[in-house]
């Protein structure tokens, strides 16, 4: 625990959440681990840097996993996981769709505060619903938050989404860039007012939303978040000519941002079933939580051997 976070004016149970939490803490990422479990299989937007149909065990980014848990499954392989790793001290839910828009993320969050009520649960989020889902949420002890916002400005949001789905209809254009924006802000507003430990992501995207970034850190560092989180861009789908951001540039990012809130510098950019330390990811050593010893195919529909 460094010096910083000694100084934090958090009583002790969030102090926890800072100091056990590897996205919450540089210096956690060498001592605690988290178990990510693949429940969540439907997302309510389309991001144009994002593609959830892969299955590769050796590639590492968000939306990603090689197998797809129902509740029950994930309950199993956290029991597998905390077994064997004592030092995993998180368990959380990143997809591969959206944590949100899953009734499963919920029954999993229920029988995992059940069984392990001290454990740290962490969600990870569009945004989209989570005004309409923080109480359910707070019921769970789900208190550290990740939700990705990539524009405060819908001009350039319309830019990042192709659409968002919700309350049964399907927006476009800059409608689902104002409806989302506005979900967003108003979830981590609450978020925030509930003594929950906020995390933002923005995906760092060359030409599109780049010089927009240091207003979302002012932003959202004016409203309380804990840390912030720059991703540089996979390019893929839509995004799949834009050409990312260097690590030179990425630092330069961090740099403009850090006078407004906490950086966060040593993101690893986790898949939906990573397991372990940051960087050290062992999800592949796990069974599945069904028995088999095959693959899901993402679908939920069961396992590919």
């Amino acid at each position: 625990m460094n010096s910083t976070e000694e100084n934090l004016p958090y009583d002790p149970d969030t102090l926890r959440r800072i100091q056990e939490h590897p996205c919450f803490s540089q210096d956690a990422k060498h001592l605690f681990g988290r178990c990510h479990v693949a429940v969540a299989t439907k997302c309510n937007i389309q991001c144009n840097y994002c593609v959830r149909d892969f299955d590769c065990v050796n590639e590492s980014r968000p939306g990603v996993a090689s197998e797809i848990l129902t509740p029950d499954e994930a309950v199993s392989r956290i029991d597998e996981v905390v077994s064997k790793m004592k030092h995993i001290k998180v368990v959380g839910i990143a997809g591969p769709g959206d944590p949100l828009a899953n009734q499963e993320t919920f029954e999993t969050l229920k029988k995992v505060h059940e069984k392990y009520p001290e454990t740290i649960l962490c969600i990870s989020t569009n945004g989209l619903l989570l005004p309409d889902k923080i109480e359910e949420l707070a019921s769970y002890n789900v208190k550290n938050i990740t939700v990705t916002l990539n524009a405060i400005d819908a001009a350039i949001g319309e830019k990042i989404y192709s659409f968002v789905e919700y309350g049964g209809k399907k927006y476009t254009g800059r409608e689902a860039a104002e409806l989302l924006l506005k979900n967003q802000m108003v979830g981590i507003e609450d978020a925030v007012k509930r003594g929950m430990l906020v995390k933002i992501n923005t995906v760092y995207i060359p030409g599109v939303n780049d010089e927009h970034i240091p207003e979302i850190a002012k932003k959202v560092g004016a409203m309380g978040v804990f840390n912030f989180n720059i991703i540089p861009l996979i390019p893929q789908y839509k995004f799949k000519d834009i050409v990312p951001p260097t690590a030179q540039e990425k630092a330069q990012m961090h740099e403009r941002c850090a006078p407004y809130v906490r950086q966060m510098r040593h993101c690893q950019r986790c898949r939906a079933d990573a397991v372990g330390l940051l960087g050290k990811d062992v999800q592949g050593g796990f069974s599945c939580g069904g028995g088999c010893s095959g693959k899901h195919d993402g679908s939920g529909g069961g396992c590919r051997m």
